[in-house]
């Protein structure tokens, strides 16, 4: 008897073994289908790029084409003959300063070319400065704007005709020698200022005279008297800038308008230099439209050539946390009214006494924790997560109740610092093409060192993020 329960006893056992081993296999094997199914989603998920949060700044700058005011005056022949000019086009010239020269018989060119006037020999400091203007407007040629080239032949001209022609005041002697003797005559400027050899016809405009068709550069056109040229008599060879002070105007619309009258100066920076200067700023209410004029006392022999120069107009230097536009997203929360809400739960966090019913069907209120995401003094904006349009919650130590209906969206990020995709309210200061200014150190907001989703639209708000 007692060897029939011992082995009763043993295939029990057995059985039970048995039984024991199934639901370990069928464990492990569960376990082991987890394992393959989270590292296939794993492979197959995209990376989540993150960004730490720094501080910086902004500055928020618009384009403009501005025309060009000064006082200029116009140069005129006092002879009939051919023109060389000793001055390069831009630089400052006193009132005795020799700037061209009017040849009556026509060979002073052939008698500088022909080695007669002596050797023309150039120091590395002369050969350097045309170095220096070759690669300079080899760095800003653009083939969109092909007419440069003649600018910069003139220019290049004009320092070449300088190094050569200076030779000739070190040779007078074999001049006056020559058969040119007595024909050729010696021009200054009359005052001082910067010499320019082109005209437009601008030269006498004034900001009262600005309309919207001056801005039209398609019909824009300068003239200009070239070396050896033949010119008669009072005939126009270019121009003089006698004031060091200049002004630019430029259109704006309506609301740059109400920006600048609070404004006595504006940063501004130049396209064409890259330099940043401070002008003096005055709105004019002309019949077309509104315009600012932008005055300088310096940089003039930057842009004494040109009538339209092109600027950034620097209104905003914003500084706060500096984050990418693509991290920045736009999403939909309740609108809960202040009264409504309440503190409780074991944490003691914000939430809502929620309508629901018992067994019974008895209408009962329990208290549903909600997160917070911004508020003021009247309303807060919780998630949806525990909440549904049509639910009613109940106003503490009252019988009000209100559904649940209203929304709002609110501008911010996802904060990834704890292993998850968390919504981030952000207040932005100032943005352009690439980067926005928020706000630091706010309620619901984000602090330095932040990393969040770089690419908002990637994921939603709780996903795991998967770095």
């Amino acid at each position: 008897m007692a060897a029939e329960n011992r082995q009763a006893r043993r295939k029990q056992q057995n059985k039970s073994g048995k039984t024991m081993n199934r639901i370990e296999l069928a464990i492990f094997g569960a376990m082991t289908i987890y394992i393959f199914v989270v590292i296939v989603m794993y492979l197959k998920s995209e990376p989540i790029k993150g960004y730490e949060i720094q501080m910086g700044s902004l500055s928020v700058s618009k384009t403009y084409t501005g025309i060009a005011l000064r006082q200029e005056e116009l140069l005129t022949s006092p002879y009939t003959g051919y023109i060389n000019y000793y001055v390069r086009e831009g630089e400052r010239v006193s009132s005795r300063d020799t700037v061209y020269s009017i040849d009556e018989s026509g060979k002073l060119d052939s008698l500088l070319n022909s080695g007669d006037m002596g050797e023309n020999t150039y120091s590395d400091e002369e050969l350097s400065e045309l170095r220096s203007e070759v690669i300079q407007y080899d760095r800003t040629f653009d083939s969109k704007d092909f007419k440069s080239v003649y600018d910069f032949k003139y220019d290049l001209e004009g320092s070449v005709v300088k190094l050569v022609n200076l030779n000739m005041y070190e040779s007078m002697e074999a001049l006056n020698q020559s058969s040119l003797g007595g024909m050729v005559s010696l021009c200054t400027a009359g005052k001082s200022g910067y010499i320019v050899y082109n005209t437009d016809g601008y030269e006498t405009l004034t900001p009262e005279q600005i309309t919207q068709e001056t801005f039209d550069q398609s019909n824009y056109e300068k003239n200009r008297v070239n070396n050896n040229d033949l010119i008669e008599k009072n005939a126009t060879i270019g121009k003089l800038i006698t004031d060091e002070n200049w002004s630019l105007i430029i259109p704006i619309d309506a609301d740059r308008t109400a920006e600048l009258e609070e404004e006595e100066y504006v940063k501004i920076k130049f396209i064409k230099t890259q330099e940043v200067s401070w002008a003096q700023v005055a709105i004019l209410h002309l019949a077309d439209g509104d315009y600012a004029q932008l005055s300088f006392n310096n940089s003039c022999v930057s842009f004494c050539t040109d009538r339209f120069v092109d600027i950034e107009l620097v209104v905003d230097d914003e500084q706060g946390l500096k984050v990418p536009n693509s991290a920045i997203v736009e999403k939909e929360f309740f609108i809960i009214p202040a009264e409504y809400m309440c503190k409780g739960g074991a944490n003691g966090n914000y939430g809502v006494s929620k309508e629901a019913f018992d067994e019974n069907g008895n209408v009962v209120y329990e208290f549903v924790e909600t997160t917070v995401y911004n508020s003021d003094e009247n309303e807060f904006y919780v998630d949806d997560s525990n909440l549904s349009v049509g639910d009613y919650i109940c106003k503490p130590d009252s019988t009000d109740k209100m559904a649940v209906s209203q929304s709002g969206t609110l501008i911010g990020v996802y904060n990834m610092n704890k292993g998850y995709a968390d919504f981030k309210q952000i207040t932005v200061l100032a943005k352009n093409d690439e980067y926005s200014i928020v706000s630091s150190n706010t309620q619901y907001g984000l602090t330095v060192y932040d990393r969040i989703v770089l690419d908002a639209a990637s994921v939603d708000n709780d996903d795991f993020i998967y770095n």
